[in-house]
């Protein structure tokens, strides 16, 4: 239900009014002024709305609301009134519970999505460990392998160096006995 009729009155004085329909709120007003209306079931937003309406009326005009005439400030007042009536009615920022609720609620989805971030980051680092491990242990197997690799490939260059030392000792014993017998065949060495 939206705020249709405002005012501000000293006493039985009214000196500011708005009106947001074609409504008797002006007639029935003036004769409930220090009275709320019956069959308002949730009075946070009005109640609020007069103070709102009462604060502003207070700051700016002071002590001067005492010698006025009726409505003498109507013309520059009732555009605060028609403002402040739009905003008590349709924003729901306005009422101070309902935001704080909204607020609460915002606070608390954002709290469960941090932790369900928790929860996958933790998922993540699980699986990061987990990755880690295999890595260690294909590294410890790696390190073997290239360890028995290198131990082959050396053994099969020292068996390969033998063989040359060999056959290179061998190439100089006969080219040796070739040159001392004057013959490549050994003919004259034997005889």
């Amino acid at each position: 239900m939206g705020i249709l009729y405002g005012m501000v009155a000293r006493g039985n004085v009214v000196l500011a009014e708005f009106s947001a329909a074609q409504t008797n709120g002006n007639a029935i007003a003036r004769q409930v002024i220090d009275k709320l209306p019956q069959g308002i079931s949730d009075r946070r937003i009005p109640f609020a709305f007069l103070e709102d309406i009462h604060q502003r009326f207070v700051k700016t005009y002071g002590s001067s609301i005492h010698s006025v005439a009726a409505y003498a400030m109507n013309d520059e007042f009732s555009r605060i009134l028609s403002k402040q009536m739009d905003h008590y009615s349709n924003d729901p920022n306005a009422d101070r519970l309902n935001r704080l609720k909204g607020e609460m609620s915002h606070v608390r989805s954002v709290m469960i999505d941090n932790i369900e971030k928790i929860v996958e980051r933790g998922d993540r680092l699980n699986l990061l460990v987990d990755k880690t491990a295999t890595l260690h242990r294909n590294t410890i197997r790696f390190k073997r392998q290239a360890r028995k690799y290198k131990s082959s490939v050396c053994w099969g260059n020292c068996k390969l160096a033998s063989g040359l030392v060999v056959c290179v000792i061998l190439i100089i014993i006969y080219v040796t006995l070739a040159f001392y017998c004057r013959d490549p065949r050994w003919r004259y060495c034997f005889e």
